[in-house]
C-alpha cells in the first residue's frame, strides 16, 4: 500500500484567497447580504469566523459559502447540534476514548481530534453521529478565529475491519464534516491502514470532495517517511503511542470529562438540554 502514502492532489482545484483582511471581510458581508434575515434569526452561528470558515471550505465563493450555510442551517434546526453536551453522549467512558480531542496542539497550533475505530463500541451509529458532531462542535468554537483550516483528524485503522466503520456510518461521517462544517480541516492523517483498508478506501473515494482529498496522508508507524512526517507535525512527547508517539498515558476520563464541561459552558451547551437529539 505504498501508493497510499502520496498525497492526493487535483490540479482543477483553485483557491481564490481574498489577499488582505478588509478583502476578506468584505466577502463575508457579502454572503450575510445573501442570507438575509437568517443573520439575525442564527446569529450565534452565523458569526464572521463561521461565515469565514464556509468561505474557506468554498473557495471563497460568496453563492457557493450562502448556500452551504443555508443548507447547514436547515439541519442544524433539526439536529441542534448546539445542545448536545456531555451528559447526553451515551456510554461516554468507553466511547469517548474512540474519538477524542487532545489537550495538546500540533506544531503549528492546531487542534487535534484523534479516533480509534478499532476500539470496541458499546452504542449505535446513531451515538456515534451524536460523539462525533460534539466533538465538531467544540473543534468548531475553538477556531472561531482561525485564519485557516485550524484542526488534524487522526485516525488509527491498525486491527481495522468493516465491522467498525461500516459504509453507510463513514459516508454518513464524511457529509457532515464536509457539508455542515467545511473549511475545519486542514489534515486528515490516516494512520496504519491494513490491506483490507484499500477495498474501502476506493469505496469512499466517492464520498470525498476533491479539496478534501488533498489534505489525506496515510501513515504507517513502521515507515521512515512516515516517521518524519509526524515528527514534524506533533511534540512526540505529547503524541500517542499508537502513532508513533511517545505518550502511552492513554486518555484520563475524569480530567477530560472536566475540560468538555467547561467547554459546554462556554459554548452555553449547559443551559439548553438537548434530551432527543434527532437523526441526520
Amino acid at each position: 500500500m505504498s501508493y497510499l502514502l502520496k498525497t492526493r492532489s487535483d490540479p482543477t482545484l483553485t483557491h481564490q484567497k481574498p489577499a488582505s483582511p478588509d478583502e476578506q471581510q468584505l466577502k463575508i458581508n457579502e454572503v450575510r447580504e445573501i442570507l438575509g434575515d437568517l443573520t439575525t434569526e442564527m446569529a450565534a452561528f452565523l458569526s464572521d469566523g463561521t461565515i469565514r470558515r464556509f468561505l474557506r471550505g468554498r473557495n471563497w465563493s460568496t453563492v457557493q459559502a450562502a448556500k452551504a450555510l443555508q443548507e447547514a442551517v436547515k439541519w442544524r434546526r433539526q439536529y441542534k447540534p448546539e445542545k448536545i453536551r456531555w451528559e447526553d453522549i451515551a456510554e461516554r467512558e468507553n466511547e469517548v476514548k474512540r474519538a477524542y480531542i487532545p489537550d495538546y496542539l500540533d506544531m503549528n497550533g492546531r487542534n487535534v481530534m484523534v479516533i480509534l475505530p478499532s476500539l470496541k463500541s458499546l452504542t449505535s451509529s446513531k451515538e456515534h453521529t451524536k460523539l462525533l458532531v460534539y466533538n465538531l462542535e467544540h473543534l468548531a468554537m475553538s477556531s472561531e478565529d482561525a485564519q485557516e483550516e485550524n484542526v488534524v483528524l487522526v485516525v488509527n485503522f491498525r486491527g481495522w475491519t468493516l465491522a467498525n466503520t461500516p459504509l453507510a456510518e463513514t459516508r454518513e461521517s464524511l457529509h457532515i464534516i464536509q457539508k455542515y462544517y467545511p473549511g475545519l480541516v486542514a489534515v486528515a492523517i490516516l494512520s496504519n491502514p491494513p490491506k483490507i483498508f484499500e477495498s474501502f478506501w476506493k469505496l469512499i473515494n466517492y464520498f470525498i470532495e476533491p479539496k478534501m482529498k488533498e489534505k489525506v496522508k496515510f501513515i504507517y508507524t513502521n515507515n521512515s517517511e512516515s516517521k518524519k512526517i509526524m515528527a514534524d507535525m506533533f511534540d512526540m512527547d505529547k503524541l500517542e503511542s499508537e502513532f508513533g508517539g511517545r505518550n502511552t498515558a492513554g486518555l484520563d476520563i475524569v480530567k477530560y470529562a472536566e475540560r468538555m464541561r467547561r467547554a459546554d459552558r462556554s459554548r452555553g451547551a449547559c443551559t439548553h438540554p438537548n434530551i432527543n437529539t434527532p437523526s441526520s
